[in-house]
């Protein structure tokens, strides 16, 4: 059984840094896409950040040059650096694994940016 935790989340204020960190458990190889989406009050669920197999990368408009993925095939995770925080990054923090047709996702983690 796939089992997927985020951690990382917490309270900074604006202009400060986060690092969330996901592990995958019970999935075996690196033939995985794996993802970060974060859901704010009142919204939808959105795309911030994901990372393909082979380590191709792409970001949603408003986390560019901000946010940076990366990942460890070896440990089976993936982290999210995220820089020069806004009040409006305040969202649940999800991290995801894609693999042929099956969705994993983690319980989520918050972050909060408020002075």
């Amino acid at each position: 059984q796939v089992r997927v935790v985020e951690s990382g989340g917490g309270l900074v204020q604006p202009g400060g840094s986060l690092r969330l960190s996901c592990a995958a458990s019970g999935i075996s190889g690196n033939s995985y896409a794996m993802g970060w989406y974060r859901q704010a009050p009142g919204k939808q669920r959105e795309s911030v950040a994901r990372i393909g197999s082979g380590g191709t990368t792409n970001y949603a408009d408003s986390v560019k040059g901000r946010f940076t993925i990366s990942r460890d095939n070896a440990k089976n995770t993936v982290f999210l650096q995220m820089n020069s925080l806004k009040p409006e990054d305040t969202a649940v923090y999800y991290c995801n694994v894609v693999r042929a047709a099956s969705i994993y996702w983690g319980q989520g983690t918050r972050v909060t940016v408020s002075s």
